[in-house]
């Protein structure tokens, strides 16, 4: 939510009220919609912008939407009018007299998308329909996180519970609340749950005060889930900002939960199941076992 409420604050004064004079698409796989057709746009007046989930909407007069998912490596750019598209990060371009926005993605897999849509019906099938925290009370927080029981990582991240709170803020929010990241949603406290709401939205409010506030009127070119000033999440091995022990992790899939043994699970290491049947008896329980293995 920080990130995308970031492109919002900087997107809305250059292209809120600027037509569209041109569409130009790089790579054919970012469109995954056949009507409307993209270039509609072309020529249309934006009105407004808005935010789905992880999603962003930008709307043109006459019901139109662009639909952008940005996925983990998706980031928009702002450049001089009819800029070139980047030859091998660059997928998309919408131009405008005064500036051009391009979409960026790097790496090799094209996981961006973006889908061209008539009508708010139709945009409302694209928003997962994710609690907004920041316009909850904590009755409403906690029946969304008790919908079904998961761990806590796992419902955080889950947009069809939660609205863009995402893999990095669901590390800061949970070293916020001294929770683990595999604690179930059913064992929860009811001191727990006020903890992790509380936590919740003082984490997002923070990260989107401080990156709007660090950008200020410049567009923002180094969008990462990895940020200097968070406090577990990307810092494996690093000390802890609040007890100095070093940061944990789990890594799966394409993602990884990052934690502080010490101030989230009472000095214990996680494994994910698969590691734990490799290991077996050599996986350390603790932070002193895994120094003494260290040291061997």
């Amino acid at each position: 939510m920080p990130d995308i409420l970031l492109y919002l604050h900087a997107l809305r004064p250059r292209i809120v009220g600027r037509r569209v004079t041109g569409v130009r698409l790089a790579s054919p796989f970012l469109v995954r919609s056949v009507e409307p057709p993209l270039g509609a746009i072309d020529g249309h007046q934006i009105v407004d912008l808005h935010r789905l989930g992880k999603r962003i909407a930008i709307e043109a007069e006459g019901e139109l939407f662009l639909v952008f998912h940005l996925m983990i490596a998706g980031r928009f750019r702002w450049k001089d009018p009819g800029a070139r598209i980047p030859g091998k990060v660059g997928l998309f371009a919408l131009d405008f007299n005064h500036g051009t926005l391009i979409l960026t993605e790097a790496g090799t897999k094209r996981q961006a998308s973006l889908h061209v849509v008539g009508g708010r019906e139709a945009l409302a099938r694209h928003n997962p329909g994710g609690l907004e925290v920041l316009d909850a009370d904590l009755a409403a927080f906690a029946a969304a996180l008790q919908q079904e029981n998961h761990t806590l990582k796992r419902a955080l991240t889950d947009p069809h519970l939660f609205s863009g709170i995402g893999n990095a803020y669901s590390d800061e929010i949970l070293h916020a609340a001294r929770l683990s990241p595999f604690k179930q949603t059913v064992t929860l406290s009811d001191d727990e749950r006020r903890r992790l709401f509380e936590a919740t939205r003082r984490t997002l409010r923070e990260w989107i005060d401080r990156l709007q506030s660090e950008t200020a009127e410049a567009f923002p070119e180094n969008v990462t889930a990895f940020r200097g000033g968070m406090a577990v999440h990307g810092r494996y091995g690093l000390p802890c900002p609040d007890c100095g022990s070093p940061v944990q992790r789990i890594v799966y899939a394409s993602n990884e939960a990052n934690y502080c043994a010490t101030c989230q699970t009472e000095g214990r290491l996680l494994a994910d199941r698969s590691l734990s049947r490799l290991l077996r008896g050599d996986w350390p329980r603790t932070l002193d076992e895994l120094e003494r293995k260290r040291g061997r």
